[in-house]
């Protein structure tokens, strides 16, 4: 299984910044790296904890931000405030917002199988 990376455009008051984002279904969140969120001025809502894949807990600031995904529109999304270590991420909050889910085998978005049970 290979990386999957799509590009979008992340946007905040007035402000516009094209980024790449690696997919990624096992995060919760949208990530942005410090350049991008910085370039936007987002501000901080709230401090959230995070467990990381090894097991250890990192913290960041959850903002908000309009996210484009060309040929799949734009929305409203929660996304983290990522520090200098941190890249783009296209979260599962993020990717169920947008009606989408990764397909692993072929490595490309695919509209949701919504159920509503």
């Amino acid at each position: 299984m290979g990386l999957v990376y799509v590009r979008g455009v992340v946007k905040w008051a007035g402000r516009a910044k094209e980024v790449d984002f690696l997919v990624d279904s096992g995060a919760t969140y949208t990530v942005l790296k410090k350049e991008v969120w910085s370039f936007l001025e987002l501000e901080p809502k709230r401090l959230v904890e995070l467990v990381l894949a090894d097991g250890s807990v990192a913290r960041r600031q959850l903002s908000e931000a309009v996210i484009e995904l060309p040929g799949y529109g734009e929305y409203h999304s929660p996304v983290l405030l990522g520090e200098e270590e941190d890249e783009n991420l296209l979260g599962t909050v993020t990717l169920e917002i947008f009606g989408l889910m990764l397909d692993p085998l072929k490595r490309v978005l695919r509209p949701l199988r919504a159920l509503l049970k």
